[in-house]
């Protein structure tokens, strides 16, 4: 198979849905000889921030010297950002190697065991895992989680450490009811004596974490507890113990995005010792340069897009947009998913100077008459951004689902 035929082979999948358990995936690597056993990777799990945090950890390892991997989900401008080195998406000329090495074993899983054929996710991670423990070796690889973490594909190596950037309500129907119930599947991908880097408000999430961290003696450091920040406006200062980096500047901006920086950070003192080419001069250059495709991103002058996707991420866009935007007029054109909490997200966007709801080319996008009536609506988003003006005055905002803002952005840039 050339590059386009391997790329829609692995889209072929889709049709087989989300399956979570790690058993085919688990019998694909064994196959493959296992590579995932000489991956150095941390495992990184939350409902909201993880691909700030890899993206910070990313560029400052790869700022250090270090051949870094990373794994994440979903890509905003092309399929291969999905597994990249460096900051560099793979080749096709690598994809389409592994993909047909890697085909005939995904056809005969079906065939020889009790297991139904692999999803397209859990191909991906196969081929993630041969790439970086195999193909092109990295000296540490910053995996996401798909989903969850007790049965995600991805939870299939022992980690150096695990960071969960948060727990929200989202993919309830796999993941439980509650927030204690979703952090308790995230701590599923805890391994004995795996350092646990982590950050809640909630004292129930809190607690799963500790309960599962003292069965398996895991060190466990808390945002807030054991490591933190002081917030100086355009600056933070990180501390951990005796030690404290000052004058940290990002470039996205958010209190949000401090704490995923924060996260980074302390996941950076637990790894000093097997990384020791990390600096504070190089911490201080690389997160001032870290940004991240579709998270408060500015494609224009006055023309941002976002994914927030969810309650809590929306929540965390309207109090950036509050404090840092206040003297804006801001209008937002919004599009999700089924399965999303449509009208409460609306109901923390309505408070701005306008907002819109469309709906866009994707099999799960929520049809533009599925969203509740007192909203404007316009049938092609593309007449909404038609009406972006360049005026000072006045903020525009795209956002919603991730696959949206990948979309949005292919069309602008």
């Amino acid at each position: 198979m050339n590059y386009q035929e391997s790329l829609d082979w692995i889209h072929s999948k889709l049709k087989f849905g989300i399956k979570p358990g790690v058993e085919r995936v688990k019998w694909l690597l064994n196959e493959l000889g296992n590579p995932q056993d000489k991956v150095k990777g941390v495992h990184v799990v939350g409902t909201n921030g993880k691909g700030s945090t890899v993206n910070y950890l990313q560029n400052t390892f790869t700022a250090a010297g270090y051949e870094v991997g990373t794994f994440i989900s979903p890509f905003i401008m092309d399929f291969r950002e999905r597994i990249s080195i460096n900051g560099q998406m793979i080749s096709k000329e690598d994809l389409t190697l592994m993909v047909n090495r890697v085909k005939p074993f995904v056809e005969r899983l079906p065939i020889e065991t009790p297991w139904e054929a692999a999803t397209e996710f859990e191909i991906i991670t196969v081929l993630m895992f041969l790439y970086f423990g195999e193909v092109h070796p990295v000296d540490i690889a910053f995996i996401e989680a798909g989903m969850g973490g007790l049965h995600d594909s991805t939870n299939v190596f022992t980690p150096l450490a695990v960071i969960c950037t948060s727990i929200g309500l989202d993919h309830q129907a796999y993941l439980g009811k509650t927030h204690a119930a979703i952090a308790s599947n995230k701590a599923g991908v805890m391994k004995a004596g795996v350092p646990l880097i982590y950050a809640t408000d909630r004292e129930d999430v809190a607690e799963v974490f500790e309960k599962r961290g003292q069965e398996l003696v895991c060190p466990s450091y808390r945002l807030g507890r054991d490591f933190g920040y002081q917030d100086r406006g355009v600056y933070f200062d990180f501390f951990y113990q005796d030690k404290c980096i000052k004058g940290i500047r990002l470039e996205m901006p958010g209190q949000h995005q401090k704490a995923n920086a924060s996260l980074a950070l302390m996941t950076m003192q637990s790894l000093e010792t097997q990384y020791p080419a990390l600096s504070k001069e190089i911490i201080l250059s690389a997160l001032s340069r870290s940004c991240w495709l579709g998270r408060t991103e500015f494609i224009r002058p006055n023309l941002m897009i976002d994914g927030a996707h969810n309650n809590e991420s929306v929540q965390v866009l309207v109090d950036l947009l509050r404090t840092d935007y206040a003297d804006k007029d801001v209008h937002i054109l919004f599009a999700a998913i089924e399965g999303k909490p449509v009208t409460t997200m609306l109901d923390m966007l309505n408070q701005f100077a306008s907002l819109t709801v469309t709906s866009f080319d994707f099999p799960k996008a929520l049809q533009l008459e599925a969203y509740p009536n007192p909203y404007a609506k316009v049938s092609s988003w593309q007449d909404w951004l038609e009406m972006v003006s360049l005026d000072e005055q006045k903020l525009y905002l795209v956002t919603g689902s991730l696959y949206f803002i990948s979309e949005i952005r292919q069309s602008l840039v």
